[in-house]
């Protein structure tokens, strides 16, 4: 795998991790129905630049406090920029772009590619054997992603938006994968700051120039109390939590299991329009619950009995 933290190879550690997962993609899906109202109000460069320079700041700001300048001091801020650039710069500013130009049904279907992807780099990269634990685990994944969209006559739109979704993805993965192998040395919290920061100082220049050539494009007209709001969950929430709990769980579990738990999405997405008073969908907590056996499975989190812990 990508790496192993202290205690991730005990039955609790590895428990502990899949709980950060989950957690993780639970705040990424509270920000996205929130940068999806955003896109309509602010171009996808401009927006994504917005979201990574707040989260960004967050971080940054608590990884000074809870560790000191020193700490700031001894990173390698360069190495942030270049790998944030890719993770969340070409992930992010991605997945922004498929948002505007497609529906959230297509980025979740393109998005299920996530597991197979990192377990690809995994094996080209990092020597990581292919059980016929982990295969079956994926491929319910795969299946329990799929029925969690529960699609019914829905059709993906297979144009612009699922090809920058896809690239998104790629960004992401080998985004995520390099965060944790790039910076041995820093805790997750170091990592995540430096690399969302690197990514805002990357994707402002790109900004700025789009800025001169064809302006802000901002609908000024249409942003009130509601934007800030939206662009708090979208940053803070979307992207500074969750991407911190999302290296947690990868420097445990690798970014090939981790990326399993991205299939539940559809499920959070639907308990979160339950709580603003939507339906329960069975068909999606039970594509859930496949999602999650596949992750147990992949692990042999239920058959090991030689975990310590």
């Amino acid at each position: 795998m990508t790496v192993l933290a202290p205690g991730a190879r005990t039955r609790r550690g590895a428990i502990l991790a899949n709980f950060l997962c989950h957690f993780s993609i639970l705040a990424w899906c509270a920000g996205l129905p929130a940068t999806k109202d955003l896109v309509a109000v602010v171009p996808p460069v401009p927006l994504t630049m917005l979201r990574m320079a707040l989260a960004g700041t967050v971080l940054v700001a608590l990884w000074l406090a809870l560790e000191g300048p020193g700490a700031l001091r001894r990173a390698n801020w360069g190495q942030g920029v270049i790998v944030g650039a890719v993770a969340m710069g070409v992930g992010g500013l991605g997945m922004t772009i498929a948002l505007d130009l497609t529906d959230t049904v297509t980025v979740a279907i393109i998005t299920a590619s996530m597991p197979i992807i990192g377990l690809a780099f995994e094996v080209m990269f990092d020597g990581r054997r292919i059980t016929a634990a982990l295969v079956v685990g994926v491929v319910l994944g795969l299946i329990g992603g799929i029925v969690a969209l529960d699609l019914g006559d829905a059709r993906p739109d297979l144009g612009w938006g699922a090809l920058a979704a896809l690239v998104s993805v790629f960004g992401f993965v080998w985004g995520s994968r390099a965060t944790v192998t790039h910076f041995p040395d820093l805790t997750a919290l170091g990592r995540t700051a430096i690399t969302v920061a690197g990514a805002s100082i990357a994707i402002a220049a790109l900004a700025l120039a789009q800025v001169a050539w064809q302006g802000s494009g901002i609908r000024w007209d249409l942003i009130g109390p509601g934007t800030a709001w939206s662009l708090f969950l979208s940053s803070v929430v979307a992207v500074a939590l969750a991407q911190t709990l999302w290296i947690l769980g990868v420097e445990r579990v690798g970014i090939g299991v981790a990326g399993m738990h991205n299939n539940v999405g559809p499920f959070y997405i639907m308990v979160i329009t339950l709580a603003l008073g939507g339906l329960w969908n069975w068909t999606q907590a039970l594509g859930a619950a496949i999602v999650i056996l596949g992750v147990l499975v992949a692990q042999d989190i239920l058959g090991r009995r030689s975990w310590s812990g």
